[in-house]
């Protein structure tokens, strides 16, 4: 059984518009704030490392969400993740929202590459990093390009 990624969002008043919902890009603020929390708590690779002597980043290449339930100001927020694909330099991860009702509020398949900021260009996961993703591996989700349900 793989490991799940998990932590908590409250919904604040900045991430909401006048009808008290998560505006959209709201969500995208979340969601890479909730990669930050992967890298540097799970993965032992804290962004201020990866980016400074690390040499190195990884941005979003492939994005896809699927919108299911409003989330509204002063919600408690679960963020889970769990890794579909694990490539050499690449690597899509399932990130769900839910709600304290239980309920799915948002959905995400997002690949991202590990890649060389001085060159742009995609460079292998270091292996410690690489071997720390392999532990949230699902191999029961869908493949990436889909939101699989």
């Amino acid at each position: 059984m793989s490991a799940v990624f998990r932590n908590t969002v409250l919904v604040r008043f900045k991430h909401c518009d006048a009808a008290g919902i998560v505006f959209y890009p709201r969500y995208f603020e979340m969601l890479n704030d909730f990669i930050e929390d992967w890298f540097a708590q799970a993965l032992d690779w804290p962004f201020d490392a990866m980016h400074g002597a690390g040499h190195a980043g990884v941005p979003t290449a492939d994005l896809h969400c699927r919108f299911v339930a409003p989330s509204r100001l002063g919600e408690l927020l679960t963020r889970e993740l769990r890794v579909v694909k694990l490539g050499q330099s690449s690597f899509t991860v399932q990130v769900r929202f839910v709600g304290a009702d239980g309920g799915l509020r948002l959905e995400v398949m997002q690949r991202l590459v590990c890649v060389d900021t001085g060159k742009i260009a995609p460079r292998p996961l270091p292996e410690p990093v690489r071997q720390a993703m392999a532990q949230y591996v699902d191999a029961t989700l869908a493949a990436p390009g889909g939101l699989g349900v």
